[in-house]
């Protein structure tokens, strides 16, 4: 029983609403009564799978560096000892497995037979985000030690994830739909960026240089109130563009307690007490995609 509960740890399910956050919001922008489509159900399940991937990823790579040997926060189950680096391999290549096998799903549910060039485009776009997922930490060229996590972030968890789940639905582009993207993507790397402010000192001992280290405390502070407050900006734009009724701007409410969080971060002298905004962040990220789909 031990064992199943390191493995619930390493795939760490709190990061799963943030992660589900867009595909929420692109299929329920898409379609009316998105709740009801076999399709929406398997690209949630999709997505899912990708995080839990990464997940595994993250905690294997950063594991065999060494990178979280003193980290901050949630325990990680290589760097602990308790899953070793080489189950945690095969979990990585298992879960990829199933992760390709239910996007393969996606992909023939939404397009079939009549568009080729779309079933190609997201067939590329599946191998790209395992890539994704797997080289974040894995690798000695890993991107999210050199600074490029936050614009990996912004496109897979923002544009892709929304824009993408819109077009299983509607085969096109609607560009209106830019602005909703927008606002997921900057929350999505806001949580990043905490994630990389509370991890900075020990990040900068192992070479680890995240834009918070190349950044400093100071203005990494500064960037976070850029990241959530473009993303009510977006919001609104979106919103003023395409709202119709007065209940489909009960948006704003998730963005209270944002409000409340930016006056924390701005207060916070100790890098572990970012911890603690991380949850904040991502559940907002997923009330306001909640609210989106719902009343919109």
């Amino acid at each position: 029983m031990n064992h199943i509960k390191y493995w619930i740890k390493a795939a760490r399910l709190r990061t799963l609403p943030l992660s589900l956050s867009g595909v929420l919001l692109g299929c329920a922008l898409a379609i009316d009564l998105w709740w009801q489509y076999p399709l929406f159900w398997w690209a949630m399940a999709t997505t899912i799978g990708f995080q839990v991937l990464s997940n595994f990823a993250n905690d294997y790579g950063d594991g065999v560096k060494g990178t979280d040997a003193k980290r901050t926060g949630e325990a990680r189950m290589v760097a602990s000892g308790l899953i070793s680096a080489k189950q945690m391999k095969w979990a990585v290549w298992t879960s990829g497995i199933l992760t390709f096998f239910s996007a393969t799903i996606v992909v023939f549910m939404a397009f079939g037979q009549q568009h080729y060039l779309l079933s190609f485009l997201f067939f590329n776009l599946t191998l790209l985000a395992l890539w994704a997922g797997v080289r974040y930490t894995v690798g000695g060229d890993a991107y999210g030690y050199s600074g490029w996590g936050d614009i990996f972030v912004f496109a897979f968890f923002g544009l892709l994830a929304v824009l993408g789940s819109s077009v299983l639905f509607i085969k096109h582009l609607d560009f209106y739909l830019i602005f909703p993207a927008i606002t997921v993507g900057l929350l999505s790397v806001a949580v990043l960026n905490l994630n990389n402010m509370r991890d900075a000192d020990q990040d900068r001992e192992i070479g680890k240089r995240t834009l918070a280290v190349r950044m400093g405390f100071h203005t990494a502070k500064i960037y976070h109130n850029i990241l959530v407050l473009g993303a009510l900006l977006s919001a609104l734009i979106f919103a003023f563009l395409k709202a119709k009724e007065l209940w489909s701007w009960c948006f704003v409410l998730a963005f209270i307690p944002l409000g409340i969080h930016l006056i924390r971060v701005q207060k916070i002298s100790e890098p572990a007490d970012f911890d603690a905004e991380l949850k904040k962040v991502a559940l907002s990220t997923f009330l306001y995609a909640l609210l989106m789909a719902l009343f919109f």
